[in-house]
């Protein structure tokens, strides 16, 4: 069994009278950690936001039907909670009125859960992002050197834990990943079917990973207008499938400030939207494969170690750029991230005259540990 980071965390926080929200992409493992942390216990009652049943509960609940339903139980999982109609109230009803019932809900989708949950739970809950597995996670479980000499099969087939766990099956389970979750439940929740057009825009935010995108520029590649463009990312992006990251524009001129690069969360669900499975040797997009797969890792390196960061990249007019800056607590770090190690690479002067005081990173796969763990 590979640990999850969050694990012990969630741990310490139980019976401390707060609901307890676990959010993540589908099949990252969010109800497999659950059942590890609950594993010798018979006082938790599992339920599916999923089932109709499950909904039809809720729909009319009042605190003494939820009452004889949970009975004796400590414990009352809700997986999928979002399915659920005006799920921040049924939870808030829940935490005020059975202080000795432990809730966890879990949620595929960041949309539903924020905007349900955040305001009727506010001060009564702990938050948690769960992720495909990490570097650390898996460097925790077997070892650097292992983990390492895996990087080239992380960076074709990413880290979702029924991938890392399905030896020879990479391909059939990430095709199926990238079907089933992306167009069957991501769009379909939206009543949005699947389309050439939806395929073509995931397909160029594939292959324009690491470089700046343009809403309109996309929208005349896919057949479709800007604002449906901007909407379906959005929708992905909450969904946990990609994020995007802004322009860091302070103190120059020609800073851009407008512009945004999309990266995946996960390489293996990037190569399953093209259909490119090669092995990195000889792959001409290996370094974006190696810079995704780094500023992914630092995303859920920094969620995890609850570090309070703020991420961006950097690019003049006159196309100097720095591939990541991340800033915490008001100290600036500029990384650039080179799958050759041997490529040159040094801070721009205009940035550290800009920002006297930052430091700057190269990173490559010889020394990410430095960056990851």
């Amino acid at each position: 069994m590979i640990e999850r980071s969050i694990a012990e965390d969630i741990r310490s926080r139980l019976q401390k009278g707060k609901a307890i929200i676990v959010v993540g992409a589908r099949q990252v493992g969010k109800t497999t950690l659950l059942r590890e942390i609950f594993k010798n216990s018979a006082d938790v009652m599992w339920l599916s936001g999923d089932e109709p049943d499950v909904r039809s509960l809720f729909q009319d609940a009042t605190s003494t039907r939820l009452r004889k339903f949970i009975g004796g139980k400590r414990v009352l999982v809700i997986d999928e909670a979002q399915r659920i109609a005006d799920v921040g109230l049924r939870l808030k009803l829940i935490t005020d009125t059975m202080p000795d019932v432990q809730l966890i809900a879990t949620g595929s989708s960041s949309f539903y859960l924020a905007s349900e949950v955040n305001e009727p739970l506010t001060g009564r809950k702990w938050d948690y992002h769960l992720f495909p597995l990490s570097f650390a996670e898996m460097v925790h479980h077997h070892g650097l050197l292992e983990e390492k000499r895996l990087l080239p099969h992380r960076l074709v087939f990413g880290s979702y834990p029924d991938v890392v766990t399905s030896e020879g099956d990479e391909r059939m389970v990430l095709a199926h990943l990238a079907e089933s979750y992306l167009y069957k439940d991501v769009f379909a929740s939206e009543r949005i079917k699947k389309t050439d057009h939806i395929v073509r825009l995931m397909q160029a935010l594939a292959y324009q990973v690491g470089s700046e995108v343009s809403y309109n520029e996309l929208a005349q590649t896919c057949g479709l207008d800007p604002k449906t463009v901007e909407r379906y990312i959005t929708m992905m992006e909450q969904a946990y499938i990609i994020f995007r990251l802004g322009s860091f524009s302070r103190n120059l001129r020609n800073e851009l400030k407008a512009s945004r690069k999309i990266y995946f969360y996960d390489n293996g669900i990037r190569n399953a939207i093209i259909g490119n499975y090669a092995q990195v040797e000889g792959r001409g997009d290996v370094g974006q494969l190696f810079e995704n797969y780094v500023i992914a890792e630092r995303i859920k390196q920094q969620s995890y170690a609850r570090t309070f960061s703020r991420s961006w990249f950097w690019r003049t007019v006159s196309r100097q750029e720095i591939d990541y800056i991340e800033e915490v607590d008001g100290h600036i770090t500029a990384v650039e991230i080179k799958w050759n190690a041997h490529r040159r690479a040094t801070m721009p002067e205009s940035f550290s005259n800009a920002y006297p005081g930052a430091t700057f990173l190269k990173l490559t796969p010889d020394n990410l540990e430095d960056f990851l763990l």
